[in-house]
């Protein structure tokens, strides 16, 4: 539920964004050896360069790296959630931020037919689904797309599997009712603009710089989104998906306030052999260091206090992760 509170007092347990695989040789913790945490070569990897996982994965490679002298952050941009699963699953990651939704996806369905085993770190933040057309559009709610060509989100992105649900949970068909594509968020802003595009999807926090300075030049109306929440539940029955009905704040955008939409909880992720001293680093690294871990353009995201934190449904807390949060907080 959004509340209306300052988001950037929420900042208790929050992280996100990133997807970390090691090059040139093992991640190790050496506690033994009493060296200052985790040291290695680590691959963050986040989602499209304008968008929010990128920032947020700029600030998470700094503060690692600040806080752990023997280890280097390179940053990764990403089509998102299904594609930052795919790393882990290759080996090319160690750790993830992803849509609650695709995690659990990924633990075996049509999107993931063999399950990728995954660990939590944390539930560390809420973003919004936010589907807009221009306010000049007759379109008024999603059942009113069929005929319109819409853009649900990059090719491995979760907004774009997301979306594809919510098309049919309005009674339509992807590419049959509904002509689709899949641009990332920029090309998709300026298709609306020029009008080669009707509609976009896409997951972030609000407001959205791309999606403010497309609502300065054009107008746009959100479509809402909580009334098919149900059926987007109800494909797996699964109440811990990580979607919850929402509203979009006042003032966010010029018209926006007050429209039902659906938020989403991220997860960060890992396999489930990350070392256990590398989790537990990177764990206290949420809680201590959240506030600095704030992308200027979050002003409407939702970060989630640390009860929030442990709270990742279906997806198992990794071990290194469970000791960190008792021993910070009991």
């Amino acid at each position: 539920m959004t509340r209306p509170v300052d988001r950037r007092a929420l900042l208790h347990a929050a992280l996100g964004t990133a997807a970390v695989a090691v090059l040139g040789g093992a991640l190790t913790a050496d506690a033994s050896r009493q060296l200052p945490g985790p040291s290695g070569v680590l691959r963050v990897a986040t989602g499209e360069p304008t968008a929010f996982y990128a920032a947020f994965g700029r600030l998470l490679a700094a503060e690692l790296e600040a806080a752990y002298p023997r280890l280097s952050c390179r940053v990764r941009t990403t089509a998102g959630s299904v594609t930052n699963i795919e790393l882990l699953r290759d080996r090319r990651a160690d750790l993830a931020l992803v849509l609650t939704d695709t995690a659990l996806a990924a633990q075996g369905t049509d999107l993931f037919p063999h399950p990728v085993p995954l660990r939590a770190l944390g539930r560390v933040y809420e973003t919004y689904l936010q589907f807009v057309v221009r306010a000049d559009s007759p379109v008024r709610a999603v059942s009113d797309l069929a005929g319109h060509t819409v853009s649900l989100g990059a090719t491995g992105s979760g907004a774009a599997e997301l979306g594809e649900r919510i098309l049919h949970a309005a009674g339509l068909s992807p590419g049959t009712d509904v002509p689709v594509s899949h641009l990332p968020l920029a090309d998709a802003a300026d298709a609306v603009r020029t009008g080669s595009v009707d509609a976009l999807l896409v997951a972030g926090g609000v407001p959205l710089p791309t999606l403010s300075d497309l609502d300065d030049r054009v107008g746009l109306r959100f479509l809402p989104l909580a009334g098919l929440l149900p059926r987007l539940r109800g494909r797996d029955g699964l109440a811990g998906s990580g979607l919850e009905e929402v509203s979009l704040p006042q003032g966010a955008y010029r018209s926006a306030g007050g429209v039902g939409t659906i938020g989403v909880s991220n997860l960060l992720v890992c396999r489930p052999d990350l070392p256990r001293g590398v989790a537990d680093a990177l764990t206290r690294l949420l809680v201590l260091r959240a506030s600095a871990l704030v992308p200027g353009n979050a002003v409407g995201t939702q970060f989630l206090d640390v009860g929030s934190l442990i709270g990742t449904g279906g997806i198992a807390l990794h071990p290194g992760a469970v000791a960190a949060y008792r021993s910070l907080h009991g």
